[in-house]
């Protein structure tokens, strides 16, 4: 299956003024006046709540590739998660991650590591995309779905309802780190998974494309810098293989299957 590129890219201003908005507020962070410990708290809080349980737990691991199964209340639950991390609507992250794995660093991938390190990080994120169209095809298990279709076009709407949620609970200066600060590190750990581990660490199995093993990136986004073990078993529930690749979600997962709320749980077969 081939995308159609196009060699000149458009800007895509709407994206691009609305990154520049939230990196700007991230900002306030340093002013004396909005920092409290309280704010921090709830800033690391939503970090694990929309990075760890939201994108990787949920949009990654169970939706992308249904490495697992829950109740359909679980996964709605993660995938409402995953929405407060601001990274686009469910669908379209799904159907964007799975077109990456299926072209990954080829010139149809989205965020080709060929294409340099700020391109794969970010910058992808600045154009108009030529496979955008092509998105209904690669998320038809969860296209139709009403609670998916709420969250694709609601997630702005959530973010505000948050905001103004933290805005009463704690003033301006929750809103600072529990929304502008903590959407920017969340941001940017996830696109490390984009960048940094397809450039520096090790690979362990041969996956055909630039991913690799990065421990710090692991670290950050519980679990998912293991990503050459990931690439080369995009199926498994569990991307740390070896006892020292310390995987956070993975255990989540185990914790999730004990208490009868995961199920179907599947593993690499390194064997």
């Amino acid at each position: 299956m081939t995308i159609a590129t196009s060699t000149k890219r458009q800007i895509n201003w709407v994206n691009t003024l609305f990154f520049a908005a939230v990196h700007l507020g991230a900002l306030l962070a340093l002013v004396p006046a909005f920092f409290s410990w309280k704010a921090v708290g709830v800033a690391v809080f939503l970090y694990w709540f929309t990075g760890g349980l939201g994108i990787t737990l949920g949009f990654h691991r169970l939706i992308t590739h249904r490495s697992f199964q829950t109740p359909k209340w679980l996964e709605y639950f993660l995938a409402f998660c995953g929405t407060l991390a601001v990274q686009g609507g469910p669908i379209e992250w799904v159907g964007t991650h799975r077109i990456h794995h299926l072209h990954s660093d080829k010139a149809d991938d989205p965020h080709d590591s060929n294409k340099g390190f700020w391109w794969s990080h970010m910058g992808w994120l600045f154009f108009f995309r030529d496979d955008q169209a092509d998105l209904p095809r690669f998320t038809k298990d969860i296209a139709d779905d009403p609670v998916y279709q709420f969250l694709e076009k609601y997630f702005i709407p959530l973010q505000f309802a948050l905001g103004f949620f933290l805005l009463w609970l704690g003033g301006w200066s929750f809103v600072v780190w529990g929304i502008f600060f903590r959407i920017v590190f969340v941001w940017h750990c996830t696109w490390l998974v984009n960048s940094a581990t397809h450039k520096f660490g090790y690979q362990s199995h041969e996956s055909q494309d630039n991913s690799t093993n990065c421990w710090w990136v692991a670290l950050l986004v519980f679990g998912e810098g293991w990503h050459n073990n990931h690439h080369a078993y995009q199926y498994s529930a569990r991307h740390g293989l070896q006892w020292w690749e310390f995987d956070m979600t993975w255990m989540t997962i185990q914790l999730l299957q004990a208490i009868g709320l995961a199920k179907n749980v599947k593993l690499a077969n390194t064997k």
